[in-house]
Formats: structure tokens, C-alpha cells, sequence
């Protein structure tokens, strides 16, 4: 029995113990807008974010719903630092206006889509604040969004960023100036809700034939029985409404997230956590 015990504790002192994620708010400026972003990053691989380091990091770069920079997108981030990412989650709205209902949500993340200059303009800056951490390989970045953030990399990549690979979760894909595919640099990854109603066939139709005529390198997997924001808790459970969390298709969407990141950022990271339960 003691040398079981002793071998017992052998392997508990070899199991790798990662610390608690360490969180920083960034405040950074698009001329008289003050944005306030979320750094995330564990203080094992990432000691000081304003440290000289040669050991570069990868990134994630977060694009917030149309509620803005919420808990629900630092709790996305404290998941990714958990998986050896340094993450950012950036701000589009501002700090001085967070929506609190739909209908402000609705206007405020329009007000972006009409105006798609503004949009990639706010992008950038936030991916210029991750390139900026000092551990961050500018070369290893990968960005990811949710609903109108699933939109919102789309843009990224259409405004020519230097980025790895984009992730679109239950994002609009409709093709405003489908000419811009041919600045894409990045792979594009689109996770979509089969019976998603906001998101017309005929945008589908509209961004694949962009990125084919560009020769992005591209891929889309649709989850049947998923709807928008299949992501998110605090949409509900009632497909009706158009918009509902879907636990299968979650699931499913982070799993492909972290098999697309391990191509574009060349990781594996951290957790070997396979799919279970369906």
C-alpha cells in the first residue's frame, strides 16, 4: 500500500498544474471613442504581458455579439488562455455604451453593418492591441466571433488582415462588396445553424461564390437542428423564436474550432478533451 501511495503521488506531481487565468482591461482609443478591450492569458506561458520574451505565443482574437463585450465573451476567452492561448477580446461599441435590450442591440450592431469602413476600422484596432502584447506571435493569430463578431471576422478578413484563420460562429454571411474576397489572407472557417432563419440561402450562396471566384480556402459545416446563436445559454431552448442555444451543436462548433486552430497556428493544445455525449 505505501508504494502505491508513492507512486500515486508521483504521477499527481507530474500532471501538468495550470494557473488561474490572469485578466487585464486594455483602454485604447479610435480618435475621440474610447474602447476598452478584455486580455486574457495564463500566467504560465504568458508571466508578464509587457515582458521581452523569444518564446512567441498563439492568439485569439475575439469579436463580440451585439450585446458588446459581455461576460459571455470573457468566459469564451478564459476558456481559450485555459487552452494556451493569449486571448483578446476586443471592444466595437465603446466604453461609455453597452446595449440593454435588443432593440439597442439591434441598432448599434446595424449601425456597423451599414457602415462597413467603420467596422473593419474598429476590427483592426483591436487586432493591432493583441499584436502588441509582447509574447504574441504576430504570425500565429486566429480570430473568432459570435453572431454580429461572426460577421464581424468575415470583415477582418475581407479587409486584408494579416490574420491565420477566421472563425464564424452563427454569423451574418451575406456579401455586401463581394470584390473584397480577394483580399482575404487567412482560412475561413464558418460554423452555421442548418435551420439558422436570419441567415438567407441566398448570402450563402452569394459568400461561397466570392470565395471560390477569390480561391480563399474555405470551409463550412452547418449543424442540423441548430438555429442562431446556437452558442449562447441565454438564448433559450425555444427553436421558434429563431435564436436558441443548441448544447450538441456548441459542443460540436468548439470542437471544429480547436481542429481548425491546430492547422492555421500549427498547436495542440492543452486539453485533451474529446467529444462525448452525443
Amino acid at each position: 500500500m505505501k508504494s502505491f501511495c508513492l507512486l500515486l503521488t508521483a504521477l499527481l506531481v507530474s500532471l501538468p498544474a495550470f494557473a488561474e487565468v490572469k485578466t487585464k482591461a486594455i483602454t485604447y482609443k479610435d480618435g475621440d471613442t474610447t474602447l476598452t478591450g478584455h486580455l486574457a492569458w495564463d500566467p504560465e506561458m504568458l508571466p508578464n504581458p509587457g515582458a521581452r520574451v523569444t518564446e512567441k505565443a498563439p492568439a485569439v482574437l475575439i469579436v463580440h455579439q451585439w450585446m458588446g463585450l459581455t461576460d459571455y465573451e470573457e468566459g469564451r476567452a478564459k476558456q481559450l488562455a485555459e487552452l494556451g492561448y493569449v486571448v483578446f477580446a476586443l471592444d466595437i461599441y465603446g466604453s461609455d455604451f453597452s446595449p440593454t435590450n435588443m432593440q439597442e442591440a439591434g441598432k448599434a450592431s446595424g449601425s456597423f453593418k451599414n457602415n462597413r469602413k467603420l467596422f473593419r476600422q474598429r476590427l483592426n484596432l483591436g487586432l493591432d492591441q493583441l499584436k502588441k502584447v509582447n509574447q504574441v506571435d504576430p504570425k500565429r493569430i486566429t480570430a473568432i466571433g459570435y453572431c454580429f463578431g461572426g460577421t464581424g471576422v468575415l470583415e477582418l478578413a475581407r479587409s486584408g488582415s494579416d490574420v491565420a484563420g477566421v472563425v464564424s460562429f452563427h454569423g451574418g454571411l451575406d456579401a455586401p462588396t463581394p470584390e473584397d474576397a480577394k483580399n482575404i489572407k487567412a482560412k475561413v472557417l464558418v460554423l452555421h445553424g442548418a435551420d439558422d432563419p436570419f441567415v438567407p440561402r441566398e448570402g450563402i450562396d452569394a459568400m461561397k461564390k466570392s470565395f471560390n471566384e477569390a480561391e480563399v480556402d474555405w470551409q463550412m459545416i452547418e449543424y442540423s437542428g441548430a438555429v442562431h446563436s446556437f452558442t449562447q445559454p441565454m438564448a433559450g431552448d425555444d427553436n421558434a423564436r429563431g435564436a436558441a442555444y443548441n448544447e450538441k451543436a456548441d459542443k460540436r462548433s468548439w470542437h471544429h474550432m480547436r481542429m481548425f486552430f491546430n492547422e492555421t497556428l500549427g498547436t495542440v493544445d492543452r486539453q485533451d478533451n474529446p467529444l462525448q455525449d452525443f
